[in-house]
């Protein structure tokens, strides 16, 4: 069974870092490209970043790009988000998903697993 479980959320101040990172198990972690999404009240799940297999690619949205930077450690089956000058827009539900296919994207459908998702909160 397939798990991916999200930790490290929480309240932060603009301007502030946070480190979210997201744990599989269930699955031969080193070929999927994993990604992370996140979802605000009343708006559509959107792209933040995606990461290749082996670590070597990555693609940022535009929103996040020069603050959030993704990683993976393929030897603990954990993939992670670092997340530096946060704006109040970045407060949201994180959800890290996983590919099979092994391609990075930017797309949802390309993605087969989700985790349960972790609450980040950027105050004013």
């Amino acid at each position: 069974q397939v798990r991916l479980v999200e930790s490290g959320g929480g309240l932060v101040p603009a301007g502030g870092s946070l480190s979210v990172s997201c744990a599989a198990s269930g699955l031969a972690f080193s070929n999927y490209a994993m990604g992370w999404f996140r979802q605000a009240p009343g708006k559509e799940r959107e792209f933040v970043a995606t990461i290749s297999r082996g670590g070597g690619l990555t693609y940022y949205a535009d929103s996040v790009k020069g603050r959030f930077t993704i990683s993976r450690d393929n030897a603990k089956n954990k993939v992670y988000l670092q997340m530096n000058s946060l704006k109040p827009e970045d407060t949201a539900v994180y959800y890290c998903a996983s590919a099979a296919d092994g391609e990075p994207s930017n797309q949802k459908d390309s993605y087969d697993y989700w985790g349960q998702g972790t609450q980040v909160t950027v105050s004013s």
